[in-house]
């Protein structure tokens, strides 16, 4: 199932200055595709992120739309695109998303269990690829900043989602577990997984099945 952007412009508006408005992400279009690995690039406040939050459902798109296979997401209701997002679109955010009073089994188990008991086996097996199965039973306050990240992207591959948007997964972690992670995601995508990573990291691209670059809000293809 694609996850597919049309068009897709995020305006807001300005409190002050010469013109009223201004575009965070302008016309983009890309698809991601089950199967592969998408990476997008950028400098900061170049868009990437807002970006990501439109393509996850997370943020209203103020021109364009956002499809996951003939669903249009922005044109569900509040309940049901929660539903959607929980099943079938994974997010990894670029900053610290641990519930302290939770273990890191816990945590990763979370978001199966909105709607089901979740799946302990699926959880463990993510936590052990990541390098961080025997932190399981820890508190997030326990954790390096590291850890921390894979512990969210083992959340994120716990759900089995159709799509995986990973906000920065490299952001604090040493080259080793860098190259750990990125080829995690690689296998997730090989198993039928729409994996994006946006990232500034360039080691990022060798893993791509498709690489854009994104500056001032547009998105550009064959970066």
């Amino acid at each position: 199932m694609t996850l597919k952007a049309e068009n897709l412009s995020k305006r807001y508006m300005r409190k002050t200055g010469q013109a009223n408005y201004f575009y965070a992400v302008r016309g983009a279009s890309l698809e991601l595709r089950p199967g592969e690995v998408t990476v997008l690039m950028g400098r900061s406040g170049s868009g990437k992120t807002t970006l990501l939050h439109m393509l996850s459902g997370l943020l209203t798109p103020t021109e364009g739309r956002v499809t996951l296979g003939d669903t249009d997401l922005y044109a569900l209701g509040d309940a049901a695109l929660s539903k959607l997002r929980n099943d079938k679109i994974a997010v990894v955010p670029q900053g610290r998303s641990a519930i302290d009073s939770l273990t890191v089994l816990e945590n990763v188990l979370l978001p199966g269990m909105m709607y089901t008991s979740g799946e302990e086996n699926e959880a463990r097996r993510w936590l052990e690829a990541l390098d961080i199965a025997h932190l399981a039973d820890a508190r997030p306050a326990e954790l390096s900043g590291g850890e921390l990240r894979r512990m969210a992207i083992a959340r994120a591959l716990a759900q089995r989602p159709v799509a995986l948007l990973a906000d920065e997964p490299t952001g604090d972690l040493d080259d080793a577990n860098t190259e750990r992670v990125l080829t995690v995601l690689k296998e997730a995508a090989s198993g039928g997984m729409a994996v994006l990573i946006v990232s500034h990291d360039s080691e990022a691209a060798r893993y791509a099945d498709g690489l854009y670059r994104m500056d001032g809000g547009v998105v550009r293809d064959n970066y």
